[in-house]
């Protein structure tokens, strides 16, 4: 049976979403599954960290803020650009080499636009150098049968070990893979549980260590992450977020509707599930529903 989200203004419900969960302990145990977590679903960007995984596999050398921003969904805050830049530079690359469409920042008031301020730049900055790397061809890197994305999909079929359900091309122009939330979940359980040296530990930390790069300042992402030190989540469009706990603990969620406000309640929802709470984690768990610019209501799990 799915979670139920509803949200709430001057005391009626005026929507609901629906939702599936699962989490698994440590020793990778069911703890909670809510929904249909044995179909395929659209992770979407949660599989940035799987399509690093897949670039640091075939030679792709980035550290620290610049590996977790090669697992961005980035606000286009100007560090982020600095850093995407610094990626292509490194590879000897201009902006004009990015395939993804051109976007504004997070903050739709700004006026700058461009690819570099696509919410993926840093993913595309880190596939070019890959191929930059393996003398791989450049204008074509995001097309399927390019050796850049057989790399990603065999390492995506790897981790989640399950065949790829079907495939797409995501918003940012990328190959897209359908697998099961139990899949992803047991591929973000690698992270935390891969040795000191590898390099499912080394984005692992990496995205620990640096929040802010994988999202943004003020995103819900970043902001559980700071309250829990210990733990790697990235979100994705139509409502999925993944997540691990350094010490194995591990879950998935997805909107039914693809409602991104539905997302951080059963997120959170999914954290307490397995023990994992803090403070900071209420704001996240409740978002205020706005009247006249003032709080009237919430999102909340009914």
């Amino acid at each position: 049976m799915s979670l139920i989200v509803e949200v709430v203004r001057s005391g009626f419900v005026e929507s609901t979403h629906q939702a599936r969960m699962l989490t698994v302990d440590a020793e990778g145990r069911l703890v909670e599954t809510r929904g249909a977590v044995h179909v395929p679903a659209s992770p979407r960007s949660s599989m940035k960290p799987l399509q690093a995984l897949g670039m640091l596999r075939s030679g792709l050398a980035l550290e620290d803020e610049l590996l977790a921003l090669a697992c961005a969904s980035h606000s286009g805050e100007p560090f982020h650009v600095d850093g995407v830049r610094k990626i292509l530079a490194g590879a000897g690359l201009e902006e004009s080499a990015l395939r993804c469409p051109e976007d504004h920042p997070f903050d739709r008031n700004s006026t700058e636009y461009g690819r570099i301020y696509m919410n993926c730049s840093g993913k595309h900055a880190a596939m070019l150098a890959t191929c930059v790397v393996n003398d791989w061809p450049l204008t074509t890197y995001l097309e399927p049968s390019h050796p850049l994305q057989r790399a990603i999909r065999a390492t995506v079929e790897e981790f989640t070990g399950e065949r790829v359900a079907a495939s797409g091309v995501d918003g940012c122009g990328a190959p897209l893979f359908f697998v099961s939330m139990l899949g992803v979940t047991k591929a973000f359980r690698a992270f935390p549980r891969s040795s000191a040296d590898s390099y499912e530990r080394k984005i692992f930390d990496a995205m620990r260590a640096h929040p802010e790069w994988t999202s943004g300042t003020d995103r819900p992402e970043a902001k559980l992450m700071r309250a829990l030190p210990g733990l790697m989540l990235k979100a994705g469009a139509e409502g999925f977020d993944a997540f691990a706990f350094e010490d194995g603990r591990a879950g998935t969620v997805k909107i039914e509707d693809g409602s991104a406000r539905a997302r951080g309640p059963v997120t959170v929802a999914a954290l307490r599930s397995l023990g994992l709470d803090a403070p900071e984690l209420a704001e996240v768990a409740a978002p205020p529903v706005l009247g006249g610019g003032l709080p009237v209501g919430e999102v909340r799990i009914r």
